[in-house]
């Protein structure tokens, strides 16, 4: 860390000492799957002057027991390459609970920082999941359906990265358009004969939120 104040040890591996891992660290950072922070926690020998941290989103601290100075960090970042993903932290919000030291990690960062409740950490998560995950998956839904009409897919990205400009100026609301929003149920129908029976059960779905969203109400008659 650039921050001297923080003293880090090496990066740790399978094989290696992990009882050892707080010896001389002022924080220690368990970068594992999430079903193996605990074992990994147990396995790292408790010492007072050493906080242990997770990076997950959705586990709460009580993972990190038997340590007594216990934290998280979780950056919404989406990682798909190390030296990408190290530069993408710059600046990053991040969500930070527990103890004091960590949020120097985030200021260090330059993170903008954000603290969610514990209660609501499973919550939180599943919004990130969502907003990453989520619209990735619905993206590649739209590739599919523009090889299958010869269309470049990057013609429809160009069109998703406007509506999510116009979301950041004018939030979700605002920004929604097209049949749904203006309740042209007979366009909506259309696109379900349309697309392929695999396509189908997702375009239904979130046009139903799109729905929502518009205030309008789903025609009982549009169903799968």
């Amino acid at each position: 860390m650039a921050d001297d104040s923080i003293g880090l040890r090496p990066m740790f591996s399978r094989g290696d000492d992990l009882p050892t891992a707080t010896d001389d660290a002022d924080l220690v950072v368990l970068a594992v799957p999430d079903e193996a922070i605990s074992t990994v926690a147990q396995l790292v020998k408790p010492r007072d002057g050493s906080v242990v941290a997770h990076l997950s989103g959705a586990t709460s601290l009580d993972a990190l027991a038997p340590h007594a100075r216990r934290a998280s960090l979780h950056p919404l970042v989406s990682m798909t390459e190390p030296d990408d993903g190290a530069e993408a932290l710059r600046g990053a919000w991040m969500t930070v609970s527990g103890d004091p030291m960590i949020e120097q990690v985030a200021t260090a960062l330059q993170g903008r920082v954000l603290r969610v409740a514990e209660i609501d950490r499973v919550r939180y998560h599943a919004a990130a999941a969502i907003a990453s995950n989520h619209v990735v998956a619905l993206l590649g839904q739209v590739e599919r359906l523009s090889k299958s009409v010869g269309v470049p897919v990057e013609a429809f990205l160009a069109l998703t990265q406007t509506a999510l400009e116009n979301t950041r100026r004018l939030g979700p609301a605002g920004a929604l358009t097209g049949p749904v929003s203006r309740g042209d149920w007979r366009v909506v129908r259309s696109h379900l004969r349309a697309i392929p029976e695999t396509e189908r059960a997702a375009y239904f779905l979130l046009a139903q939120q799109a729905a929502l969203l518009a205030g309008v109400v789903w025609p009982p008659d549009i169903s799968l």
